[in-house]
């Protein structure tokens, strides 16, 4: 048996007694030491899934881990959003999606396995796409306060496409009827892109769509745009007025994307991810991409965990009520 002297036996005790703190320390500095998943809870090549891989291709530099894609559509995102709402929660299972969906609308109208506010960690607020209401070219209005006059001399009448219950174009729709006091049908499509062909073929009367649907036919003179659904004019179409400009101050209704953990990931793994955002979203790069794609960019006051967190309260408080009036129910 060896004999060690009494200083150096006690200067190895503490050494060992220290390695599991350092072994804990390493560990919570290596973050993130492995690829990162993010669930895009809908198709490859849909709105949200675009937004994802301009930001993941922003943030791979912060972070120096890959980041992988996973889509998982399926009941209106429900599937993906609940598989992050159970995973581990160690930063490597992140939600991106058009949160204002499935972190809003759905808490309000589906009964869900998951709370949309309690089982989540935010991470940041991506940016927010405003619609752009538009109209069949052959409607008489030319703007939007005639619009809303012929709506409300022709209640129930006209067509209003949208996605099915829930979709951001519906619940705009649901808002419009309660601020305006106006009647209309609500037609439901499998996408946006089938009722726009429906509108420009006068099928359906009207459309909240994003930009990049409704801007190809508007600029072939094909339908009519009236406003913006936002405070500011897109910088792609410059000449469309602002729900604010156009008569209709304050009818903002904008789907927006932002980044998700489950409960209880770690604050340092949400620093590191939401640091690699505030990095992409100051990339010029990533901003040309997302503003062509009609999205804009929250300011970076807005771009950390708890602006997240409390936009998202200030949605439920504004939509929740609305919806649940509304009667909609989704099993």
């Amino acid at each position: 048996m060896i004999k060690l002297p009494r200083r150096q036996f006690l200067h190895l005790a503490i050494g060992a007694a220290a390695l599991p703190v350092v072994s804990r320390m390493a560990s919570a500095q290596a973050y993130p030491s492995r690829p990162i998943t993010i669930i895009v809870p809908s198709g490859a090549g849909g709105p949200s899934d675009v937004v994802a891989r301009v930001m993941v291709e922003g943030m791979r530099g912060s972070l120096g881990q890959p980041l992988i894609i996973e889509n998982v559509p399926g009941a209106a995102g429900t599937l993906g959003i609940g598989r992050v709402a159970r995973a581990k929660p160690d930063g490597y299972t992140l939600a991106f999606s058009g949160s204002f969906t499935t972190h809003v609308v759905h808490g309000a109208i589906r009964t869900l396995p998951y709370d949309v506010v309690n089982d989540f960690e935010p991470i940041a607020l991506v940016a927010d796409g405003p619609q752009l209401m538009s109209s069949r070219k052959t409607m008489p209005a030319s703007d939007l306060k005639g619009l809303i006059g012929w709506l409300k001399q022709n209640p129930d009448k006209a067509s209003l496409g949208q996605t099915g219950p829930g979709s951001p174009a519906h619940v705009t729709g649901i808002l419009f009827q309660k601020q305006t006091g106006t009647r209309f049908q609500f037609v439901s499509y499998r996408s946006a892109g089938q009722a726009m062909q429906d509108m420009i073929a006068g099928h359906i009367d009207l459309m909240f769509t994003a930009p990049t649907i409704a801007l190809a036919p508007l600029q072939a003179g094909r339908i009519k745009s009236y406003a913006v659904t936002a405070g500011n004019r897109l910088a792609m179409a410059p000449d469309i007025p602002t729900v604010d400009e156009a008569g209709l101050p304050g009818f903002y209704a904008s789907p927006w994307n932002a980044l998700w953990a489950p409960k209880g990931t770690p604050h340092d793994a949400i620093a590191r991810l939401n640091a690699a955002v505030v990095d992409a979203l100051a990339d010029t790069t990533v901003r040309k991409r997302l503003a062509d794609l009609g999205l804009q960019i929250v300011p970076r006051e807005q771009q950390t965990p708890e602006a997240l967190g409390a936009f998202q309260k200030a949605e439920i408080e504004k939509w929740w009520p609305i919806l649940k009036a509304a009667g909609i129910k989704v099993q």
